[in-house]
């Protein structure tokens, strides 16, 4: 293969405390599926699984999760009695290369068993960019200096479970990497309906049991030289056995094809023959036009999605691992689901969605997959009656959307952490993320002009929101309304009163529908009278939206303009912050996240991130005195926080921490610098970094709904591109230190007006405008 290095994630070596690492890391998948980077044979400690997306049971677990799905992955060689792998057999040489540009995984191995016998393993696997029912993998078996008898297992395991519980422990137990999963807790969400041999290979079906789905996987294996498979079967797995031997030297090629259905794409009835069907024509077809077509999907979501860097191949290799993520995690075709916070990575946050998609990910899909974006917020409108409900289990009217949300957006977000320890608060007070989707909404309608989606869907959401922020907010005998018991970004802060970010969102949120409700009026009359009746909304109501909106009560500023987070937080209590040697802040000796509430040291940015999401709210001196107070006192105990700290930091001229805050975020997974990227990728990181190379050094912004640009690089870059979706067309980006350059491709009518530096630029289509940004005050 080539070695661009900027397209690769390189493992060389096997290192056995970082296998779970490398698993979350190599994860395949379309947005359909995701499946973590396991070993195919399996070894002590792995962590394997696949995730189905909308896949969720209950069941036995403490809240309702994504489904660890049966694997499709699994592939093992037997030499004369041994199964190769890391802990039965020597690993003499072990290399693994993440391709992004195809989302596809290689592997070689050479393997010597305790006779002294080496056997080389290659393998290539992926999941079609092109048919999303679609997994294969290619394996090359070499025997180099033996004719021992061969055995490989091809097949479908069902036999995993989700994790559920973890012990509490009064020390950190023992860092065994082959025993850390061993004693957790686990729960069951399959029962077995069918496994049987069809015709040149295997199906197996499982149904989830609290909720019904129905999972179909039907998989074809062959080998060449050509060997007669004989089926083997047990509970929840069913396989392929090859029994051959081959010469020294020469290579076995075993290609395995599988399909996966579920009932939530077909009648439950349906999903056997859909699985069979799909497979039929994918064995026709053969692997490699399978893998041609895989390829040519992914150059198209390339074309659309890529970000370089001229002058630094490692920031170019992460922000493509970053968005090689967010490309993997969501597609367009299935409106009910959204991104986990793992997205189909991991079981860390139970598959739930969260704030993070409208306000760290959905930018990335609204100005690069916008049909990826409409189905994510979609995914709010399917899921508006939980937020009803969540509002009614309050005692609110209205639409409260869950803090932690799954299939029916009811309000999942466990009460105890994963051992039991420490009480979560945020499903009741973490009520924020009802202003995230309206944020969502409006920028994506305000990117792609697509009205009919504010018409339809987003309008009754706006709406239906408002009427809970009305309900929630609390008459103060001064005529103010405040928010009590609430829980802002900073989650080392709970059960605060008037959080800043908090009700600066509610009152934009506010305003933005009666904003809608009047456009509606005027533009679509019919549309809103037949919404307005269904939903029972007056015209006096929305008038007392904005009353109410006006009357909010705000935190207010000290004299160098910096916002108090919440009330009372001027008056708690300074710790000092040490780093580490990766410049990472640290916990205060005797703290850690629980029993900091007293202190005024923050998980993740929370005003500053305020000033980042409203930046027309602020003046340029407010943003700066508050990034200046806020940012030592950040801990970055959340992934989301960097991201923030480097668009901010270039906006009021920290460049130095800018360019450091995008190394934190960019590299989070790569170097494993939270700890804990076994457990699944940081999505909304992923989301994070391309928002700084974009909307920070790249320095686009949408203001008066016009595109804007203030870019900025740093001194070692030449050059920084990107392109970006608005109206149905595509800008193309170049920006250099004195120059920035922009191509318009649309319809031979389409035209934009943008803004560079504070001034404003026609834009014909398919031509290129060079700006010298000297000459623009830049």
């Amino acid at each position: 293969m080539e070695t661009d290095h900027r397209w690769l994630v390189v493992e060389d070596g096997f290192a056995p405390a970082r296998a779970n690492m490398y698993e979350t890391i190599f994860t395949t998948g379309n947005g359909y599926l995701g499946t973590r980077g396991a070993l195919a044979e399996g070894h002590a400690g792995a962590l394997p699984g696949t995730f189905l997306r909308g896949v969720f049971d209950h069941h036995d677990s403490a809240v309702t999760e994504l489904v660890k799905a049966p694997d499709w992955l699994a592939l093992a060689v037997v030499v004369d009695g041994t199964r190769l792998n890391v802990t039965s057999a020597s690993v003499v040489q072990h290399r693994r290369i993440l391709d992004m540009r195809d989302g596809s995984l290689f592997r070689e191995t050479v393997f010597e068993d305790s006779d002294g016998r080496r056997t080389r393993i290659e393998t290539v696997h992926f999941a079609s960019g092109a048919d999303e029912h679609l997994c294969c993998l290619r394996a090359r078996i070499t025997p180099e200096n033996h004719t021992a008898s061969m055995t490989v297992h091809s097949g479908i395991d069902g036999t995993h479970y989700n994790l559920d519980r973890r012990p509490v422990y009064a020390t950190p137990p023992p860092d065994d990497p082959q025993m850390k999963w061993h004693k957790w807790a686990r729960s069951k969400h399959l029962d077995e309906v069918a496994r049987v041999e069809i015709a040149g290979g295997v199906y197996l079906e499982t149904r989830t049991i609290d909720s019904g789905i129905t999972i179909g996987y039907a998989a074809r294996t062959t080998v060449s030289p050509p060997v007669s498979p004989t089926v083997e079967q047990r509970h929840r797995l069913v396989e392929q056995v090859f029994h051959t031997q081959v010469p020294p030297g020469d290579t076995l090629t075993v290609d395995k094809l599988v399909t996966i259905y579920t009932s939530r794409d077909v009648a439950a009835a349906s999903v056997r023959q859909a699985c069979l069907d799909d497979l039929h024509r994918h064995t026709e077809a053969g692997f490699p036009a399978c893998r041609e077509r895989n390829r040519e999907a992914w150059r198209e979501k390339w074309a659309d999605s890529d970000v370089t860097v001229e002058g630094d191949a490692d920031i170019v290799r992460a922000a493509r691992f970053n968005i090689y993520h967010l490309l993997i995690a969501a597609n367009a075709s299935d409106p009910r689901v959204n991104i986990g916070a793992n997205s189909l990575t991991g079981e860390r946050y139970r598959g739930h969605a969260f704030w993070d998609t409208e306000v760290f990910m959905l930018p990335f899909y609204i100005y690069t997959q916008p049909a990826t974006a409409r189905a994510l917020l979609l995914y709010r409108h399917h899921t508006l009656d939980g937020a009803r409900r969540n509002a009614r289990d309050g005692g609110f009217r209205g639409a409260r959307y869950a803090w932690e949300s799954a299939d029916t957006g009811v309000e999942t977000t466990p009460q105890w952490t994963v051992d039991g320890a420490h009480r979560i608060w945020m499903g009741e007070e973490e009520i924020h993320v009802t202003s995230a989707v309206a944020y969502g909404l409006i920028a994506y309608v305000a990117a792609t002009g697509d009205e009919a989606f504010m018409t339809d869907y987003g309008a009754e959401i706006l709406f239906e929101t408002s009427r809970f922020w009305v309900d929630r907010l609390e008459a103060m005998p001064d005529g103010r309304y405040a928010l009590s018991r609430v829980v802002g970004p900073d989650e080392f802060h709970e059960h605060v009163d008037n959080s800043a970010y908090t009700n600066y969102l509610v009152r934009w949120h506010l305003r933005q529908a009666a904003h809608v409700y009047a456009g509606l009026a005027v533009t679509h009359p019919p549309e809103l009278a037949g919404l307005s009746e269904r939903i029972g909304l007056r015209p006096d109501e929305v008038e007392a939206w904005l009353t109410i909106a006006d009357r909010i009560r705000l935190p207010a500023g000290n004299d160098d303009g910096v916002i108090e987070q919440f009330d009372g937080y001027f008056g708690l209590e300074n710790l000092p912050v040490t780093v580490d040697d990766n410049d990472m802040p640290q916990y205060p000796a005797g703290y850690h996240h629980y029993n900091l509430a007293g202190s005024t040291l923050l998980k993740q940015a929370d005003v500053v991130m305020l000033t980042y999401v409203l930046p027309d709210e602020f003046p340029d001196p407010v943003k700066l005195a508050n990034y200046n107070f806020y940012e030592p006192l950040t801990l970055h105990k959340s992934s989301l926080s960097p991201a923030i700290h480097s668009i901010m930091g270039i906006e009021v001229g920290d460049p130095s921490r800018a360019v450091q805050y995008l190394r934190r975020a960019a590299f989070v997974d790569l170097l494993d610098n939270q700890g804990n990227t076994e457990e699944g990728i940081h999505i909304a990181s992923a989301g994070g970094t391309w928002q700084i190379l974009v909307a920070g050094f790249g320095g686009f912004r949408v203001r008066n709904g016009r595109m804007t640009f203030k870019p900025w690089l740093p001194p070692d870059w030449n050059a920084i591109a990107f392109r970006l979706k608005w109206h149905g067309n595509t800008l193309s980006v170049r920006v250099r230190h004195t120059s920035a350059t922009f191509l318009l491709s649309g319809p031979t009518t389409a035209h934009e007006e943008i803004v560079v530096n504070d001034e404003p630029i026609t834009m014909p289509v398919d031509k290129e405008v060079v700006i010298d940004l000297a000459k623009t005050g830049s």
